[in-house]
């Protein structure tokens, strides 16, 4: 068995949106855990190769840093789709020692204290929601697939059904691959002009006959278009890749 170790700093990103509510939301960065190699050190994904032990323990001190033990976290089975699950004080410890039993789905919603939500993203949109008054919270996985079939707006239905209100709703958007980087071909470009219509600031050309695509501000226009003030609204200040702490 591995000894206690105390919990790192984890937190690679908070979102100043959530300061004074009884939630603790962040996105964790590679520094503080065990794992080595390509996958050093907080690695949190049992589906990339990493030896399971090790990322179990990485498992248990992202937990610890939220004040949680790993068995109060879950974790969820993504598909690049926009089911939602909808979990509570039966579904602990789901998904955290084996992809078996994890939740299908790319958002999980709940009301229930003390449940750590874990969605694993790489250059994917991290989202996750809270409503102050129904307390009813939600971590969302939104790569471009999920993005365009809107699994925020799915997310945001879902906390509705629990209560919550679009209008009280605090967004906190983490770090993804910024657009300029995010080059993209036809089949992205023609499904985000399906999605919204009108595709300024999300789809641009790149002038090399392919195009851009800006998952934040998809992102932001859908929360918007839900009916999310756009002041209670906070898009990470740092994106993913090379020279930047995730992986």
């Amino acid at each position: 068995m591995t000894p206690p170790v105390p919990a790192p700093e984890a937190a690679a990103v908070r979102w100043s949106i959530f300061d004074g509510c009884p939630l603790d939301a962040f996105v964790t960065g590679r520094e503080g855990g065990v794992s080595t190699g390509p996958y050093a050190s907080l690695n949190l994904g049992l589906h990339v190769g990493d030896a399971p032990d090790r990322v179990i323990e990485n498992r248990r001190r992202a937990a610890a840093a939220l004040g949680l033990r790993l068995d109060d976290m879950v974790f969820c089975r993504q598909t690049h789709g926009r089911d939602v699950a909808t979990v509570g004080d039966a579904d602990r410890g789901r998904g955290t020692v084996s992809l078996d039993d994890a939740v299908p789905g790319d958002a999980v919603v709940t009301t229930t204290p003390d449940l750590g939500l874990a969605v694993m993203v790489a250059d994917c949109v991290p989202v996750v929601l809270y409503d102050p008054g129904a307390h009813v919270v939600a971590a969302v996985h939104a790569g471009w697939r999920g993005t365009l079939a809107r699994v925020v707006d799915a997310a945001v239905e879902a906390m509705a059904a629990l209560g919550a209100d679009p209008a009280r709703l605090l967004a906190g958007i983490g770090p993804a691959i910024v657009a300029d980087r995010y080059q993209v071909g036809d089949e992205v470009a023609d499904a985000a002009r399906a999605c919204f219509g009108d595709v300024d600031g999300i789809v641009r050309p790149d002038g090399t006959g392919r195009w851009t695509f800006d998952g934040w501000s998809a992102n932001r226009r859908i929360l918007l278009e839900a009916g999310v003030p756009p002041d209670d609204i906070e898009v990470s200040p740092v994106g993913t890749g090379l020279g930047t702490p995730f992986f």
